[in-house]
């Protein structure tokens, strides 16, 4: 037991960080003292998710937890900086204060604003400028290349748009999709598996397009699309069970009846 650890019926932010720098410090535990930032990063995307999993779930219980989770690994990465004597924890909530005071110029200063377009449009504005962005590229350039690809791929498509680069509407948008499919047929037909790669990407990144036109979520989309598949999958393993159907040895045509009859419950 490290010595003269003080016990409390409440921790604080503080306390946090000050655990944190126990376990890693001497005495403390094995583990934590060896991890770096490449140990430790997936950690943080891990914990991420599964804040969203509480916030869907609408779980508040779940939620402070998980957030406590997601603010641990806050407080590792800028401990293991405090022990190089680059940052700590304090110059990290000091660069988000001044950031948020920054970009609210409508709050914290004389700017006047209509609604939630100015803000977002002032943000835009204020980031490009602080981040030394003169061109849309660079703004781009910004855009993490290890986001989910179909958050990434919105964000850059929206960049885009406010250079003018954009469909004047989704018909636009629409006759390109089906202009990457043909070419994706092409590609499969080709047996050129380079080709493919390229094409079915191109249509992928041609559904977000239609996806900001209507005002959907790619990510979201896929995520209900995919929780529709599972959910009725379910259903047809269980009806192929009660009819002791081999799905395994099925053909195609008794799987879609199966399928048809999930659809239907």
């Amino acid at each position: 037991m490290v010595e003269n650890f003080e016990f409390k019926s409440n921790y604080k932010f503080d306390d946090l960080v000050k655990i944190v720098a126990v376990l890693r410090g001497e005495g403390g535990c094995p583990w934590d003292a060896v991890q770096t930032h490449l140990t430790i990063k997936k950690d943080l995307i891990e914990e991420t998710y599964e804040v969203i999993e509480a916030i869907n779930k609408d779980d508040d219980v779940l939620l402070c937890e998980e957030l406590g989770d997601l603010m641990l690994q806050a407080v590792f990465h800028a401990q293991i900086e405090t022990e190089k004597n680059v940052f700590n924890i304090d110059n990290v909530c000091d660069g988000i204060c001044k950031k948020l005071i920054e970009r609210h110029p409508h709050v914290f200063g004389e700017v006047n604003v209509s609604g939630v377009d100015d803000v977002l449009t002032n943000w835009d504005d204020i980031k490009r400028a602080t981040k030394g962005q003169k061109t849309t590229t660079q703004a781009m350039q910004a855009v993490p290349r290890e986001l989910p690809a179909l958050m990434r791929s919105t964000k850059i498509q929206k960049k885009a748009k406010k250079a003018g680069f954009d469909w004047d509407d989704i018909g636009g948008a629409l006759e390109k999709l089906e202009e990457e499919v043909t070419e994706l047929r092409q590609a499969i037909n080709s047996g050129d598996d380079a080709a493919c790669f390229e094409e079915l990407g191109d249509v992928l990144f041609s559904a977000v397009n239609v996806s900001r036109f209507i005002d959907v979520d790619a990510e979201e989309a896929l995520t209900a699309a995919t929780d529709k598949f599972f959910n009725r999958f379910s259903i047809v393993e269980q009806l192929a069970d009660k009819k002791g159907i081999d799905m395994k040895s099925s053909s195609l045509e008794e799987l879609d009846k199966l399928w048809d009859e999930a659809k239907k419950c």
